[in-house]
């Protein structure tokens, strides 16, 4: 969906984005394993897309909650999970990973487009304030 010289985000396909619309990770290009090994402005940088990521899914999906996740254990490979969930999704209120509780409802996906014009003006913003 988006990409600079540090990081990329990704709108996740196949099943999670099916369950989960407008699900995105967010991924750090270097290979490395801890947010504590980026410099203070890298992590700042990477903040501010994942909370831009955040801020375009709120505003386009307006899902009831947003789960931020960093994950990775084997690979040292940093990258952020942002998943819109709603109550109406098949594993609310457990965590997407668990199995599903029911037969999910859930809003379709966002537009690309309109998605990543909101993903573009909430950057912005969120660099202007820094």
């Amino acid at each position: 969906m988006w990409q600079d010289e540090s990081c990329r985000v990704v709108l996740v396909g196949g099943d999670e984005g099916r369950d989960f619309p407008g699900f995105c990770r967010v991924v750090w290009h270097a290979h490395v394993a801890e947010m504590s090994d980026l410099t203070v402005a890298e992590r700042r940088h990477l903040m501010n897309v994942v909370f831009a990521t955040e801020l375009a899914l709120r505003a386009t999906l307006q899902p009831d909650k947003i789960n931020l996740a960093s994950l990775g254990n084997v690979v040292p490979h940093l990258h952020w999970h942002v998943i819109p969930r709603w109550r109406g999704d098949s594993r609310f209120p457990s965590p997407i990973w668990n199995p599903a509780g029911r037969d999910g409802a859930v809003p379709p996906a966002p537009t690309f487009p309109e998605l990543a014009t909101a993903f573009t003006r909430a950057l912005a913003e969120l660099q202007a304030e820094s």
